[in-house]
């Protein structure tokens, strides 16, 4: 494997092959990463990836453009299907660029949005203060329940009603629970706001048909097209007719210039992938088995913010363990179980040190396990947990992590 990269860049070639065996000897829980097919990678690799193609489709800047055209077609229809949708832009760079853009396409410079706190689940783009969104707009932050941990529909109304804002954005990065996008729909429309879905982790269970879809509801819909779609790193942007040519000018030339041509292949692989039958199987398969894995954590004794999971996410309230997220980050890392530590809802502690730790299923779905497996992996982190003092313990633990994953091929990889 890779043997022109091999003998071009040793130091590179070195480094690709112990990643390599990182993801395949261990357990990739992060909620947002997952593994790509070996035909998207090879689509994400190719040829595509020597050309510049400013515009769109039939309207481009450069000429040689007719099999980019078609494989950027390809794409938009594809993904019309997949999601039901009026109109697709297939070319943002990834999730925050397509935030972005429909903030520079639709709003002006000071409106009002309202998103979710960052530490009760929001993404940066959805008004952190220090980010490109708190800074350009006034922002007007909701949050959930500090007793369930859940969202409260009638609180968001209030707060809409007193602050009117231009924009409303629903959909989260640390979530764990369904979505009502009809509730988001009535506020909306009560105060004329613009509705934006932002999609990137639940694309997936979407188009599996395993959570409700924000496109009968909604005017905007963003998301990243890998996550639980399993697709390359990059994002699309989807919307009603009315707001097309809005969006298409914020995208280019308002943000951005040539897409990346190789990605929009590999956009158009994974979106086909997802039109298989077999893949609504997948996304059921990533909701049991995130349900699975929250019961046995709760057996033991873990707390759960919102008390369980509905979609591909469970957040870890570590407080009663009295380990830190950090702490408890490093210590799965040791065992080759990947993590993120997390803030939690009305968390006391530092976002870089914070109370909570979050896990995902989509990508060890991905490599075919089921609900027994859960089993294993809530033992294991509950075992390292307790143990996470004790490096020769946890080195044994690392060793029964890997024979368990050589039951388990990651797509593309061949060690």
């Amino acid at each position: 494997m890779h043997p022109n990269l091999q003998k071009t860049d040793k130091e590179i070639f070195n480094i690709l092959k112990s990643e390599e065996e990182r993801q395949t000897y261990g357990i990739e829980l992060i909620p947002s990463e997952n593994y790509a097919s070996a035909a998207v990678m090879e689509a994400t690799g190719s040829v595509f990836t020597n050309k510049y193609s400013e515009g769109y489709p039939g309207k481009r800047y450069y000429g040689g453009q007719e099999n980019v055209d078609k494989v950027e077609q390809l794409a938009v229809e594809r993904a019309k299907q997949l999601f039901g949708v009026d109109h697709v832009n297939v070319q943002s760079y990834s999730g925050s660029p397509a935030n972005m853009a429909v903030y520079f396409g639709l709003l002006e410079y000071g409106d009002t949005i309202m998103g979710l706190k960052l530490d009760h689940g929001g993404h940066i783009t959805h008004g952190l203060p220090i980010s490109f969104s708190g800074r350009t707009y006034n922002v007007v932050p909701y949050e959930v329940e500090k007793d369930t941990g859940r969202l409260n529909m009638d609180m968001v109304r209030e707060q809409a009603l007193k602050h009117k804002p231009k924009l409303i954005i629903a959909g989260y990065t640390a979530y764990p629970r369904i979505i009502d996008w009809k509730a988001f729909k009535e506020i909306g429309d009560h105060v004329g706001a613009i509705l934006m879905a932002d999609i990137a982790h639940i694309a997936g269970l979407i188009a599996g048909g395993v959570h409700p879809s924000p496109v009968p509801h909604f005017d905007v819909i963003t998301t990243t097209t890998h996550k639980t779609l399993r697709g390359p790193r990059g994002a699309m942007i989807m919307c009603k007719e009315q707001y097309a040519k809005d969006i298409d000018k914020a995208v280019f030339p308002g943000l951005q210039g040539g897409p990346h041509d190789n990605t929009t292949a590999a956009k158009a692989v994974a979106f086909g992938e997802a039109l298989q039958p077999e893949f609504k199987d997948y996304a059921a398969q990533i909701v049991n088995n995130a349900r699975a894995l929250a019961n046995k954590l709760m057996e033991y004794g873990f707390n759960l913010v919102s008390g369980g999971t509905d979609n591909h996410l469970i957040l870890i309230d570590l407080t009663s363990k009295q380990i830190p997220g950090k702490v408890a980050q490093e210590c799965l890392d040791k065992i080759g179980l990947t993590t993120n530590k997390n803030t939690i809802p009305f968390d006391p502690r530092p976002p870089f040190d914070p109370s909570g730790l979050r896990l995902g299923t989509p990508a060890i779905t991905t490599r075919g396990m089921k609900e027994q497996d859960m089993q294993k992996i809530a033992t294991w982190i509950t075992a390292a947990l307790e143990h996470y003092q004790d490096d020769e313990y946890l080195n044994n633990l690392k060793n029964e992590v890997r024979d368990f994953c050589k039951n388990f091929p990651v797509p593309g990889i061949k060690i």
